[in-house]
């Protein structure tokens, strides 16, 4: 029993310096991964920033066309007489102007 215990010594002694030596690596290059990381967090590149905006725009667009589908609904029972929708109407349309200055214009015909 001793002789498998001193046949597998030197193979174990070999198999646990290369688990000292990448833990030794591991710990080295920890500070120069995690900096990199904060950086790559605190900084944002020109195409997040892209997205960022396009979505920002998209949900615009979206929400505007929202309110003119109820803008419609509302001038709809307006002009059958219902005070209260007329009213609606008026909120929905001052909504929607205060959204159409945000969004990008359609470049004009020539």
């Amino acid at each position: 029993m001793r002789r498998h215990a001193l046949l597998l010594m030197p193979i174990t002694a070999l198999m646990l310096s290369g688990c000292l030596a990448k833990a030794m690596v591991d710990v080295a290059t920890l500070p120069v991964r995690a900096a990199g990381k904060g950086v790559d967090m605190i900084t944002t590149s020109q195409s997040e920033r892209d997205e960022k905006r396009g979505r920002e725009m998209r949900k615009q667009e979206e929400r505007l066309g929202r309110l003119e589908r109820e803008y419609g609904r509302a001038m709809d029972d307006c002009e059958e007489g219902n005070r209260r929708a007329c009213d609606r109407a008026q909120n929905i349309y001052a909504e929607m102007q205060q959204i159409i200055p945000t969004l990008p214009r359609a470049p004009r015909d020539q």
